[in-house]
């Protein structure tokens, strides 16, 4: 599974607009964003759709699907609560 090339990416411009605003992330790549000086949050794309890699545990990458309106919204959603912790 690739890397979210920059046409995926801009099918997530509101989302991603939402990360850049979060507290504690930076977004080194396009795209790639990290907590801490870690890795925590990347996108991929391929021929089933769109999915985020997140470390929502801070540990380990969890794949989670972001194809559709509903799919960004519960990611956002448990990005926010797992930065609250």
């Amino acid at each position: 599974m690739k890397h979210a090339a920059a046409d995926a990416r801009a099918t997530l411009a509101p989302l991603l607009a939402c990360l850049r605003a979060l507290p504690g992330l930076a977004e080194r790549t396009p795209g790639c964003f990290y907590r801490k000086g870690s890795a925590w949050l990347h996108f991929h794309e391929d021929p089933e759709g769109l999915f985020a890699d997140a470390k929502l545990d801070g540990w380990r990458f969890e794949r989670l699907p972001v194809s559709t309106a509903a799919q960004r919204a519960h990611l956002l959603a448990r990005l926010r609560q797992s930065l609250a912790r």
